[in-house]
């Protein structure tokens, strides 16, 4: 009963992670397309308003003519609107979730013996100080670099200096966790300096703004400035956050021997191709030339690696030399498997534990055990890739229920 009810909360938490993600993500998209695709008004009593950019658009039967105001309007609007709890929501329902599923099973979901040897405890603290220290050295570095707007090439050098942290800890979460953890930190790592953009700086600085304006002050352009380069690099973390989420589902990208460069590759792709877009706004405004090397160059990494991963060929004829009869594949079963799929523990009402309950489930040991690689899960019965093409062979040529 204590399993059903775990799959409740998880099935719960995760269907509200992902709505609220929709939300935070969608805003994120529309807001930066927005600001990309603004162009100055052509109307003298806007300009006189102080309106900066505005942008005309058709949706849903209606016409939209939104307004941008830099650094403010001359006063506050009596309605208005804020943006921060699809961020914050985000994280607390994601931060649940991974509570639930990996912080409460760190015994089976996190420490991987055959990467790092240590204990629930040590992998448990390890892995919160990861979510912190990437966002403490995240934000000395745009505080140092990003903010001194007189360096030449500030922003690349702010992007290559978290380029290298985000290496650095793929590579470590590599080298300390199962690699299905390790992958989703990297990303909770990401996202949760993506949510402390919003928590310590977007929003704090947006209510400066608005006490100055109500004290009769005037607007320190430096809140906007702050606000906007920490909104822009949200937008580029996104696709890099959401490829390490949904990343744990295939066990042939988590469990390579150079697993924190699949990882680091698949974020980078995510990465230019947020940038292809987010640079055609622009372009199509200022009727320039859309740079689509950026999304090639990300797509040519996604086929690379598609190619690198690629299993090898097996030759026919040793397929059919080696024939798979139902007794060896109960003993890999038995072997690597029953413990927690028999008569008395039943992970995910999945019992192995008879021949006619292998055949039962022979689709479901072939996905989870061959072509995902998720099962056994970290691999802590040991199970070869022999014996994973031993079922491979058997389930293929029909899964029979005797020898050839």
């Amino acid at each position: 009963m204590e399993t059903y009810l775990l799959d409740w909360v998880s099935l719960l938490l995760r269907w509200a992670h992902v709505v609220v993600a929709i939300a935070w993500i969608g805003s994120s998209f529309y807001f930066v397309f927005l600001d990309s695709s603004l162009t100055p008004p052509q109307d003298p009593e806007l300009r006189a308003r102080g309106v900066d950019g505005e942008l005309w658009a058709v949706h849903g039967g209606g016409f939209y003519h939104p307004q941008k105001y830099m650094v403010a309007p001359k006063s506050l609007p009596e309605h208005l609107h804020w943006f921060f709890w699809e961020s914050y929501s985000t994280w607390l329902t994601g931060f649940g979730l991974f509570t639930v599923l990996y912080l409460f099973n760190a015994g089976t979901f996190l420490v991987d013996r055959n990467v790092y040897d240590w204990s629930p405890a040590a992998a448990i603290g390890a892995s919160l100080a990861f979510l912190a220290l990437f966002w403490v050295v995240y934000d000395l570095i745009c505080r140092w670099v990003g903010e001194n707007k007189g360096a030449v090439g500030g922003d690349a050098i702010v992007g290559t200096l978290v380029l290298v942290c985000v290496v650095a800890a793929s590579w470590l979460a590599c080298q300390l966790f199962a690699g299905r953890a390790a992958f989703l930190l990297v990303g909770a790592m990401i996202a949760t300096a993506m949510s402390a953009n919003v928590f310590f700086w977007i929003i704090p600085g947006q209510r400066k703004v608005i006490a100055q304006m109500k004290a009769g002050l005037a607007v320190e352009p430096i809140h906007g400035q702050r606000a906007k380069q920490r909104s822009v690099h949200n937008t580029y973390f996104t696709l890099p956050v959401l490829v390490a989420m949904l990343s744990n589902h295939y066990g042939w990208l988590t469990q390579g021997a150079h697993n924190w460069l699949v990882l680091v590759l698949l974020m980078l792709a995510g990465a230019l191709i947020r940038h292809s877009f987010v640079v055609r706004h622009k372009a199509l405004v200022q009727g320039r030339r859309v740079p689509w090397e950026y999304a090639l160059g990300g797509t040519a990494l996604l086929v690379g690696l598609a190619i690198r991963l690629a299993p090898a060929p097996q030759l026919a004829a040793s397929a059919v030399a080696a024939a798979v009869t139902m007794a060896d594949v109960r003993a890999v079963i038995d072997q690597r498997c029953a413990l927690c799929h028999n008569a008395q523990v039943q992970q995910k009402s999945v019992a192995l534990h008879t021949p006619e309950l292998i055949r039962q489930h022979a689709q479901a040991v072939y996905q989870q055990v061959v072509v995902l690689k998720l099962m056994p899960l970290n691999n802590a019965t040991q199970i070869t890739d022999a014996e994973r093409a031993l079922i491979k062979r058997w389930f293929e040529t029909g899964a029979p229920a005797t020898g050839p």
